[in-house]
Parts: C-alpha cells; structure tokens; sequence
C-alpha cells in the first residue's frame, strides 16, 4: 500500500540534497523538496528511525525557490539545487557542513569559517563525462536520470564550460548522422586554464571509422581528440595534444595532466584552495612536508617552492609521471614522488619526520591514515576532503588525541549540486 503524507513544511537540508521533514514522529527525507515548501509526499522506502519520499504535489513553494535555467534539471541526477537560489545554496552547504563538524566532532562554532563562494555558478565545470546510447535512429548525449541508468538528452549543460559545450554542439550532430551510434557509451570532455579542449570518445565497435568521421572537425575546430576502443586501453591520439593544463601559485605553476588524470573541476576554486592551503600552511624553508594523495602536483609543487622539502605520495602511477614531469618543468628539484599508497606509507617513513602532512583523500576519506598520523605526530595536519560526513569521522580520533582544530572552511567547488570541498588545520597541541 502507497503511503502518502502531508501537507507538510519542509524545514531544512540534509546532506545529499534531500529536504527534510517530520511527520507521526518520524523523520522523512523528500528528494526535490526545499526548506520552506508546503507539499504533500509519497513514501518509497520506509525504516525503523526515519523514511524517504518524493514530492507528489507542491502546494506552496518556498521563497526561495527559482525557474532552473536548466529545461531537464527536474530529471538529471547531475544538479540537485538548481531550483533553489545560489546565496541559499551557499547558506545551506555552509548550515550543513557546520553541523557535521560540531555534532560529530564537537569543533566550536568559532573555528568553522565562512564558504568560499564559487565566482560563478554556472559554466565553472571543466570536466565532464557525457553518457551516450543509440535510441529509436537518435544519438543521445547527456546524463543519468536520478536512480537509473537511463540518459536523459542535453546538447548543452549550464553549469559546463561554455568552451566544451561549443565542441559538443559540433561533434554531436556528426556521430547522429552517421551509422556509427551504436558502441559509443561515453565522450569525455575537459577544457585546460588556456582553453583547450580535450574530447576522448570511446567507441567499442567502430573506433576507426569513428576516428575518421570526427577528425576533420577536431582539425579544423582545434580541439584534442582521441578515441578509446577498450574499456581499459589507452586512448588513440587523433589530433592535438593529449595532455591538458591547469594554473596555480603566483607565479603561475602549470600542471600537466593526461586522460583520465585527475584534476578539480572548478578551476577558479582550486586556485582559491591552493592559495588558501599555502597560507595556513606557512611552511618555512627549514622544514619538510609529506602530500598523501598528490596527484600531478596541485599541492605539492606549490609547497615545494617554499619549503625545504616535499615528498609526494600516490597511487596512480599516470599521476606521479605527470607530478614528475610538472616538477622538472619548474625547476623544482626539492620535491620527490613515489607511486605508493598513502594507507601505511607513514609507518614505513617512520624514521623520517615531517613537520606538515597534507592530505587530500577520496570522498571514502583515510581512516586508515589517521592511525598512522597518530603514531608520526606531525605538528601541522592540513585536511582537503570532498565529503563532510566522512571528514568528520577522520577528524575524531585526531581531536581526541592531541591535536587542536584550528579552523575548518566550506568551499563551494560544485554550484547547483548539494557536493563541496573543505581545507582543514590541525595542529599538535604540545606542538
């Protein structure tokens, strides 16, 4: 039997998007429900402590709610605030992040900084994964409909750089017109801080005919184009160069990063991150600093200019070439690399102090790499995570032996969507 309820007043956000309500005694989390909305709801899933729902009739919308500028924001799992105005996104990611950090960790209100607001919110993204599928003679290009696997259609995306959104108004009507639909999942799209554009199409039958169809277009356009004919091969280069570019510092650092390497999507919030790192790191030149996941370099070769030492640690071995090459690139010769994990590099440094670890984990965190923060003791911990809920449960144990958050602050990297980034400072409190 369907339960439906209401009409209720939703009265706040949960992380992850959800509007959150209270009816019979029991929480109830409303996916596409926003504080201040009067509406009824029908429950989809039901448990012990609380349920969830989505909204069958809006009787009275918030204030502040607005028109999407997006005509498919109501179906793509892509943007879950576009109708919720961008000062009240900032507002509530900044509630949100609050509330995790003094519930779980009990982080004083005074040491909770103000969000980073984005430069803009739309246009900021520099990545983006375009799902495709061939249906009734039409080549869709888009995103997953919220909870499936099915592609609901763009030919533009408002919160994607305009310069990746030119290309793929190009390259799509080719692929449609072509007898080539079939095979193609998935067109990766980025642009670098110079404006190149890198298109990785990957095309599981066709890859040759497709490369042939789309080159002229990448020749005569100047974008970088290269065809993936595996799920797990290296991509074809058809044109261009295959690796792209990001700036950071002052002097700007360039960063080289190849397909499939990591970079943030929003780049003007990544300058301000790294920026913001390198001030309350204030690391002097006497002194050593270990970066746990460092990718190509984004904080590492930054630190490396101001101090005495940086190792830097990651898995991916694309990224540690790439970190490598950004290095000798800017002549800087005090920062090494290794491919490693970062769960037990510390245990087998042990014998090597550092006076700053820098960690910037998946949004799983590194739990396993606060045991070993706790056995090193290093007297200056900075924390860049993607995930308030799991940043809370790494800061715990941190807290409740012996070291003193300094201050923790919001980064609105995602616009439109419920995800953030945040910088935290620890420090050593016999330090």
């Amino acid at each position: 039997m369907v339960r439906r309820l209401g009409p209720l007043k939703i009265e706040s956000l949960a992380y992850g998007g959800k509007g959150i309500a209270r009816a019979d005694g029991q929480v109830l989390f409303v996916d596409g429900a926003l504080p201040g909305d009067l509406l009824t709801c029908r429950v989809t899933r039901e448990k012990k402590r609380y349920a969830e729902a989505v909204v069958e009739e809006l009787i009275t919308p918030s204030p502040a709610r607005r028109t999407p500028p997006c005509p498919v924001a109501d179906q793509c799992g892509g943007c879950q605030w576009q109708a919720l105005s961008y000062a009240e996104q900032c507002r509530w990611k900044q509630s949100i992040f609050t509330d995790l950090l003094q519930r779980n960790v009990g982080i004083g209100l005074e040491r909770i900084e103000p969000i980073v607001p984005a430069p803009d919110e739309w246009g900021y993204r520099s990545r983006v994964q375009f799902k495709c599928v061939a249906a009734n003679g039409r080549f869709l290009t888009g995103f997953y409909r919220t909870g499936s696997h099915v592609v609901v259609d763009v030919d533009a995306c408002p919160v994607v750089d305009p310069a990746v959104n030119a290309v793929l108004a190009r390259l799509k009507p080719i692929i449609a017109g072509s007898s080539y639909l079939r095979g193609i999942p998935q067109i990766d799209m980025e642009s670098g801080s110079d404006g190149q554009v890198r298109v990785v199409i990957h095309a599981l039958r066709h890859g040759r005919q497709i490369a042939d169809l789309c080159r002229p277009l990448a020749e005569e356009a100047g974008f970088s184009l290269l065809v993936q004919s595996t799920p797990s091969g290296k991509p074809q280069v058809l044109h261009g160069p295959a690796d792209l570019t990001v700036q950071v510092d002052d002097p700007p650092v360039s960063l080289r990063y190849g397909p499939g390497g990591f970079a943030q999507i929003n780049q003007a919030q990544n300058r301000a991150l790294v920026e913001t790192v390198l001030a309350s790191a204030n690391i002097k030149r006497t002194e050593s600093v270990l970066d746990l996941y460092c990718g190509m370099g984004n904080f590492s070769l930054p630190l490396a200019r101001r101090a005495g030492q940086v190792v830097g640690v990651e898995e991916s071995a694309q990224s540690i070439a790439m970190a490598r090459v950004n290095a000798t690139a800017h002549q800087i010769d005090n920062a090494s690399f290794y491919c490693q994990s970062a769960e037990g590099f510390l245990r087998r440094w042990r014998d090597r102090p550092f006076d700053l670890v820098m960690i910037d984990p998946p949004r799983s965190g590194a739990r396993a790499v606060m045991d070993e923060l706790l056995e090193c003791r290093p007297g200056k911990i900075l924390y860049v995570s993607c995930d308030p809920s799991t940043l809370a449960r790494d800061l715990t144990p941190l807290v409740q032996n012996g070291y003193h958050v300094v201050s923790s602050r919001p980064f609105d990297m995602f616009p439109q969507t419920y995800h953030l980034e945040s910088l935290t400072t620890l420090i050593r409190t016999d330090c």
